[in-house]
């Protein structure tokens, strides 16, 4: 335009370096072909949620139940060592997973070689799967998932010790949270000849891995009783001719002083710290004592019921 020969880029010709819309920039907005779909982005939380899916697809159908009652549901052992000990010693197992990559060492193979000789089944699945199944524990690639335990139904317990050869003789609990004491416990109930152990369904150990492997394999000889109401089930026992012995260290006499003591018994054990509930004890026919020396306070529950046990089949004969 005529006068305005001094504006910038006035006396400029050709076109030199510019760019058009074609070219490189039309090129950079063609893009990198279609997005992929939010499953196939590994940084994604479809992605996620895809790979647990097929993980679950390839599992077989589980029923862990997450109650916060004490052994409800199947019992999970985790870790290397705990589940070799845990096959070792005879527990029962459902199913022993195995994480994809796990590194080989010689306790995975004993695993491995137990299984196998025991017709264990074993699942091989993915490192997040086992997570989730185990709620985050270190696992270290295997896990061994017990069977939920199939508790007798208290009438049933009974029917047991009426119907038997010999006098009936069983161990109620009250109190008894620790799952070793459990386990000690109904070792020693199947070693003096015992019919069964009844616990309570609240404020009780059940028969989790710990009890299981305390008990060392008697578990899998003597039933486990559970009652919705313990004294209501001692009433049932006492209507059916059972002596109901309490122990406590307030007892008037020892087992053997106990009359009665010869014929059916239930022998009722407390807490170490707490004894016997008040309602418990109003329930019991007598209350014995296990003489022990005065410095000493009060006896472990396991050790209490072994030495009150060996009493009762004493004076048996």
């Amino acid at each position: 335009m005529p006068g305005n020969s001094q504006r910038r880029g006035a006396g400029h010709k050709g076109k030199g370096n510019t760019a058009g819309s074609g070219g490189r920039i039309r090129r950079a907005l063609e893009g990198r072909g279609p997005t992929p779909r939010a499953e196939d982005r590994p940084y994604h939380k479809a992605y996620k949620g895809a790979q647990e899916s097929a993980a679950r697809s390839q599992a077989p159908r589980r029923d862990v139940k997450r109650t916060g009652r004490p052994g409800a549901g199947p019992e999970w052992v985790v870790g290397r060592n705990p589940v070799l000990e845990a096959l070792l010693a005879g527990l029962p197992a459902r199913t022993v997973y195995i994480a994809d990559g796990a590194e080989r060492d010689d306790r995975l193979r004993d695993i491995l070689k137990h299984t196998s000789d025991h017709s264990i089944p074993m699942l091989q699945v993915t490192r997040l799967e086992l997570d989730r199944l185990t709620a985050g524990a270190v696992h270290q690639g295997i896990a061994m998932q017990l069977p939920s335990y199939d508790y007798m139904h208290p009438d049933d317990l009974l029917a047991r010790a009426v119907t038997s050869d010999r006098e009936g003789l069983v161990v109620a609990l009250d109190g008894i949270t620790d799952p070793r004491n459990l386990g000690a416990i109904i070792r020693s109930a199947a070693a003096f000849g015992a019919h069964g152990v009844l616990i309570p369904e609240r404020r009780s150990a059940g028969m989790t891995a710990a009890a299981w492997k305390t008990s060392a394999g008697a578990a899998a000889r003597i039933p486990v009783a559970r009652a919705t109401n313990l004294n209501r089930a001692l009433e049932q026992f006492a209507k059916a001719g059972f002596t109901i012995v309490g122990l406590a260290g307030e007892g008037d006499t020892d087992i053997a002083g106990v009359p009665g003591v010869d014929g059916p018994v239930v022998l009722v054990v407390g807490s170490e710290g707490d004894g016997l509930a008040r309602l418990v004890r109003e329930h019991c026919d007598a209350l014995a004592r296990i003489p022990i020396a005065s410095d000493v306070e009060s006896l472990n529950a396991g050790v209490a019921a072994s030495i009150a046990l060996y009493e009762v089949v004493r004076c048996r004969g």
